[in-house]
């Protein structure tokens, strides 16, 4: 843990946020997965918050429910920008049944001189932090629910700077570390195709039928 991300805790003054808000959203490629003819799926991670001027860090675990049987695998990837990649994430694994162990990624900001990526800018709709595809295994059905939480030992979920904030000060800026986001999960469920449910149905029917 001890890369957990220099960030712009070194850019100005570190703030714990209070009255403001901070979320934290999981996206998934497919609502509704058909396990006989879908291998994989996305899930795309995205923070957004009503103050501060960019994201600067996260630090999150994927927590699953009813995913055992359903989900073979989880792979981190797909940052959202070369600085961020250029800092480094700790990627802590696949922990089975579509549980992850966590991701921490960040930006070094370090006003007035390295400032923030552009692609992390607050105000033009939530900020993309990377994905994880999800290996979906064949012929499985359920539904599989995911949450984001905080990795043990970390002090944020979310971290944020505002640029604009204590002009003129030795280092200026502001930064926040989010340790409790909204949270806003994402629920995938995995099916075989309907005809395949209708042929197990005619199945079903034919065997009874036999029966008798």
């Amino acid at each position: 843990m001890k890369k957990t991300v220099v960030l712009a805790a070194v850019a100005g003054i570190a703030s714990a946020a209070s009255a403001q808000n901070a979320t934290l959203s999981i996206v998934p490629s497919q609502a509704v997965v058909d396990s006989t003819m879908t291998s994989s799926i996305t899930l795309s991670v995205y923070a957004d918050a009503d103050f501060a001027t960019h994201v600067t860090g996260a630090a999150f675990t994927m927590d699953a429910t009813g995913g055992a049987g359903v989900v073979g695998g989880m792979t981190a990837g797909a940052y959202a920008s070369t600085d961020w990649q250029a800092l480094g994430a700790d990627d802590f694994g696949d922990a089975g049944d579509g549980n992850h162990n966590g991701l921490i990624l960040g930006q070094i900001v370090f006003l007035p001189f390295i400032q923030p990526d552009a692609a992390s800018a607050l105000g033009n709709g939530p900020v993309f932090l990377g994905s994880f595809t999800v290996d979906i295994i064949a012929d499985s059905e359920g539904v599989v629910s995911w949450a984001a939480g905080a990795i043990p030992m970390t002090e944020f979920m979310v971290e944020l700077i505002d640029v604009n904030a204590n002009p003129g000060g030795n280092p200026p800026g502001e930064s926040f570390k989010i340790l409790n986001p909204s949270i806003q999960g994402a629920t995938v469920e995995v099916i075989p195709t309907p005809s395949s449910i209708a042929l197990l149905g005619l199945g079903g029917l034919v065997a009874g039928r036999r029966r008798r």
